[in-house]
């Protein structure tokens, strides 16, 4: 074995998964991962510890698989990390743990995310369930949202003690998890909702359907329902769009509708009550990680799809890998492309999107070279469908109901990085509610801080 390489991780064919929703990568077996584990020279000060916003115990786990000791490296894991089998999947391991591994200085750093990811199915498999609190506070912490950021602050404090109650304003828990992100990435049944019943394994309460700010408001919560603190984990649902003539178009979606109709309703399915419009053709117009993945669901149920983005394939801000499995799977990508116009017929139906070829600039604020339009080089695209993948807001629907809770000019809720306290007494945030959208891990990584500064506040400490 060469331990400046990685073991391969097996994948579906890209031919044969381009017209499945099954899970693409397929994941390491017991062989495969302590082979990949003994790669590991188990630095004494772990920079890859350093890389994770939630700070597991990585040589330590991974020291435990190269035993073949997988149940005690699944209890090290979950000491730290409400969803492994989640985080194994969908963090950005190569610009974090991975990122930082001493290991890949001189060649392929460990694949810590798929040693993760088999730990964490191993253990689903196995009936393995993650130690709960050794005893009871006798207090009552709200959560509103049970995406990451809620299911991590809520499974952190159930392990101190408390009493905790998740509210869920959709039918199903999970909010990104189950709304946001693909079958074909992240599977419902066999990760996510095991991942929940873990969580609720250690006694957190989950009611769906519960749209705080109109069912309840935050106060009701602390002043009639007996909660001492609460946490606002309800992430950025609110889509934006360019603002270009025709965006009204029937056939105009947000990422965020697309992905959410087709992974939680089951819009891809004709018997569906809100199935999607079978389209022939497809431009996705943004370049993040949901862009690769509304491309993906689109290609699924049977369209060409055309990724449309105004800079370089360098500036992509989606992860190399979701790039790297588009292409294979045969979506194209027009990059330094700008939609300017969406044109419709004569009863509002998209019949295709006025471009404009762009060149890049020098740097703006983000530190990448901007977008110039190149004049004269507008051209129109054929197509029946375009989804808009522009990045999310907060919903004002909390902020607004809830009296003495600051939020910013982009309407996130201002609160502290270190704890998440918010400007309101015994009121906590964390995750996109306060960021914007960003990635899961580091939703988990805000919810087990506001974990950490509830049980303070609640202490007394």
């Amino acid at each position: 074995m060469d331990v400046f390489k990685k073991i391969p991780v097996r994948e579906q064919d890209a031919k044969e998964r381009a017209a499945n929703f099954e899970e693409v990568c397929l994941g390491y077996d017991k062989e495969e991962a302590m082979n990949e584990a003994s790669r590991c020279i188990n630095c004494k000060n772990a920079q890859c510890v350093k890389g994770c916003p939630v700070a597991i115990d990585i040589p330590a786990f991974i020291q435990k698989v190269k035993e073949g000791e997988i149940e005690e490296a699944y209890q090290i894991i979950s000491k730290a990390s409400a969803l492994p089998a989640v985080c194994g999947r969908v963090c950005p391991q190569e610009s974090q743990c991975e990122g930082k591994c001493i290991r890949g200085i001189k060649g392929d750093p460990i694949s810590i995310g798929k040693l993760e990811r088999f730990v964490a199915d191993w253990a689903r498999e196995n009936g393995i369930k993650p130690e709960g609190a050794v005893e009871q506070k006798g207090k009552k912490v709200a959560v509103i949202g049970s995406g990451p950021a809620g299911l991590t602050c809520a499974g952190d404090l159930a392990k101190m003690g408390y009493e905790v109650t998740i509210f869920e304003a959709l039918h199903e828990p999970g909010g990104v998890l189950v709304y946001g992100i693909p079958e074909f990435r992240l599977p419902k049944s066999e990760v996510v909702a095991k991942e929940i019943e873990n969580v609720k394994a250690l006694g957190v309460k989950i009611e769906t359907n519960v749209v705080v700010g109109k069912a309840v408001t935050i106060d009701e919560l602390i002043q009639e329902e007996g909660f001492e603190a609460v946490f606002i984990g309800s992430g950025a649902g609110l889509p934006k769009f360019m603002g270009i003539p025709g965006e009204n178009s029937n056939g105009v979606f947000s990422a965020n509708e697309y992905l959410t109709r087709s992974n939680l309703m089951k819009a891809f399915d004709r018997d569906s009550n809100t199935p999607i419009m079978e389209s022939r053709k497809v431009a996705v117009v943004g370049g993040g990680n949901v862009a690769m993945d509304a491309a993906r669901t689109a290609l699924r149920l049977g369209a060409e799809v055309h990724i449309v983005y105004r800079r370089s394939e360098e500036e992509l801000p989606a992860r190399v890998e979701e790039v790297h499995h588009a292409k294979e799977e045969g979506i194209i990508f027009d990059l330094l492309t700008n939609p300017v116009e969406i044109y419709a017929d004569e009863k509002g139906w998209v019949t295709g999107m006025k471009c404009i070829r762009m060149e890049l600039g020098e740097p703006d604020a983000s530190g990448r070279r901007r977008p110039v339009e190149v004049p004269g080089s507008e051209f129109v695209m054929e197509l029946d469908t375009v989804i808009m993948s522009l990045g999310t807001s907060p919903n004002p629907l909390i902020s607004s109901t809830t009296e003495g809770l600051e939020t910013n000019k982009w309407k996130c809720i201002v609160a502290q990085e270190e704890d998440g306290k918010t400007t309101k007494e015994g009121v906590y945030a964390g995750g996109d509610a306060v960021t914007g959208a960003a990635t899961v891990i580091l939703a988990m990584g805000a919810g087990k801080a506001a974990a950490k500064g509830i049980d303070e506040y609640l202490s007394g400490r």
